[in-house]
């Protein structure tokens, strides 16, 4: 049998998104995008309201953070898990490996509404999935290269990997903020 092992690489994350992640974030109101369900909630919000010694962004909305990460973690809103995932999962990998816009999270300008979030993410998606679907055997067997740090010597199958286990899981947590904020304004 033989086995397209792009395409095998490239629907973990397609089908998913095609099946939950656009169809659930229809919809998705500023409200929502910045709701806030537990105290100390670390968000995307206008700089002079930052919760954080350290908050990155380059525009008038900065994103809450701190190096090193507290422990426990704290909780985050919709608006910062959808700006990780456009920023720390898609984009930076994008800029690396597939010809995408430099990003990183000091001089992003996050996106202070739902439909800009929304549109930022859709472009980061397209890159990535547009990037992963021109990979060969011969690529994704290949290491990886430096911009990947210490796993510069990883094959690149390694590295699609790992950004789909990230965008699955932080986009079904955007989707679990959906349900509650849904469940508690029934």
């Amino acid at each position: 049998m033989d086995l397209n092992w792009t395409t095998q690489l490239l629907e973990q994350l397609t089908w998913w998104w095609d099946n939950h992640t656009r169809p659930h974030l229809t919809g998705l109101s500023d409200e929502e995008y910045l709701w806030e369900p537990a105290p100390g909630m670390w968000s995307i919000r206008p700089r002079a309201e930052a919760r954080t010694a350290t908050p990155v962004g380059a525009g008038d909305w900065i994103c809450d953070f701190a190096d090193p990460e507290p422990s426990p973690a704290p909780v985050t809103t919709i608006a910062w898990r959808l700006g990780h995932v456009i920023v720390g999962v898609f984009g930076m990998r994008n800029a690396s490996h597939f010809g995408g816009p430099p990003v990183d999270y000091a001089t992003y300008r996050w996106p202070a509404t739902a439909a800009d979030a929304q549109a930022a993410l859709e472009e980061a998606y397209r890159i990535w999935t547009e990037g992963v679907a021109g990979l060969d055997e011969v690529r994704l067997a290949a290491p990886v290269g430096p911009a990947e740090g210490p796993y510069a010597e990883y094959p690149f199958a390694a590295l699609v990997l790992h950004i789909n286990r990230e965008a699955l899981h932080h986009l079904a947590e955007v989707l679990l903020l959906r349900d509650l904020y849904a469940a508690q304004n029934r």
